[in-house]
């Protein structure tokens, strides 16, 4: 039995994850393909190899038996191929079943695009393949007709796009109208979405071809920054400036809101940086009609812009008592 090295066949490494291997896999079919290379008997060889390599490792189940083998087979080579390897513990435990491997319009599309000139039956892979997976043939195409795998509907390919709103628009929700290659398209901003979170508008990516669906497009979200408000989450923050009458008297303080001012009592000797939690005042849950987060409002003390001569002589002699206190 001739062991094969799939991995070599492809010209990928063992570690190498399916995206990588679908590449290699997509690049060497498009080159020996048969109808590329019609009367090359080499080349046809070539592609049924690739095929029965790809078809081996692109299994996770497949890949799974075929890695342990490998490793087996290396050591032994390893250890000067002594003896008859034993290829006996390898093979289909449930016998040679033989059954047809098509590929459906969708793996098609996924590995080569929109491309009509492959097409065929190839026949069985190899014995040494056979031996582990059991007999397996090869249609590279869905049905014996290709014709009728050439009209088969393709999907439209989905648009990647950005979407720029404010925070007052994450808050209300909003509809913006954005332009898309030639048409323009209304997109519906849900209340409470979330910076660089994603919005599909099914539908509006590229337009299908034969009759197949058009694709979606899919807008990444990304919120401007507030001149005001800090948003965490559903939660939203701001800093609530009083003056010093106020932090030590206590009194009132108005804050801004994204769905009103809310007027705060302010209890006396507030210290600057103390919070005042609004419950249900920040932004809405996504998805959650109803749903807020809270609002968080931080003091920040300030000096009275209209501070007159004689306050200031007052809180000297205040401060000038505090001293005093503070020496006895």
């Amino acid at each position: 039995m001739e062991f094969k090295d799939y991995y070599q066949i492809l010209g990928v490494d063992p570690q190498a994850d399916l995206k990588e291997i679908k590449k290699a896999y997509q690049t060497l079919a498009k080159k020996y393909h048969p109808d590329v290379n019609p009367g090359n008997k080499d080349a046809e060889l070539k592609f049924k190899e690739i095929n029965e390599a790809y078809h081996a490792i692109a299994d996770p189940g497949k890949r799974a038996k075929y890695d342990k083998l490998r490793n087996e087979y290396l050591q032994w080579q390893k250890r000067g191929s002594r003896g008859t390897f034993d290829w006996s513990a390898w093979q289909e435990s449930t016998g040679r079943t033989t059954y047809t491997r098509t590929m459906t319009p969708e793996e098609f599309a996924d590995l080569f695009g929109d491309r009509e000139f492959f097409g065929g039956r190839f026949g069985g892979f190899s014995d040494f393949f056979s031996m582990i997976f059991g007999r397996e043939d090869f249609d590279f195409e869905p049905q014996d007709d290709f014709h009728s795998f050439r009209q088969s509907a393709v999907k439209g390919r989905d648009l990647q796009g950005e979407i720029t709103i404010t925070l007052e628009e994450a808050y209300h929700g909003a509809k913006k109208i954005i332009d898309i290659g030639h048409k323009r398209v209304e997109a519906t901003i849900p209340k409470g979405i979330q910076d660089k979170q994603k919005i599909r508008l099914a539908g509006q990516g590229e337009s299908g071809s034969r009759g197949g669906i058009n694709g979606d497009l899919y807008l990444t979200v990304k919120i401007l920054p507030h001149p005001v408000l800090t948003r965490e989450g559903d939660d939203l923050s701001a800093n609530l400036e009083i003056d010093f009458y106020t932090a030590v008297l206590g009194g009132e303080a108005r804050i801004n809101t994204l769905s009103g001012d809310v007027i705060l009592k302010i209890p006396p000797k507030t210290q600057a940086g103390r919070s005042f939690r609004l419950k249900g005042k920040g932004m809405p849950v996504l998805n959650r009609p109803g749903q807020y987060g809270d609002f968080y409002a931080k003091t920040v003390i300030v000096l009275p812009p209209d501070l007159r001569e004689e306050e200031i002589k007052k809180l000297s002699e205040i401060q000038k008592q505090r001293l005093k206190r503070k020496g006895e």
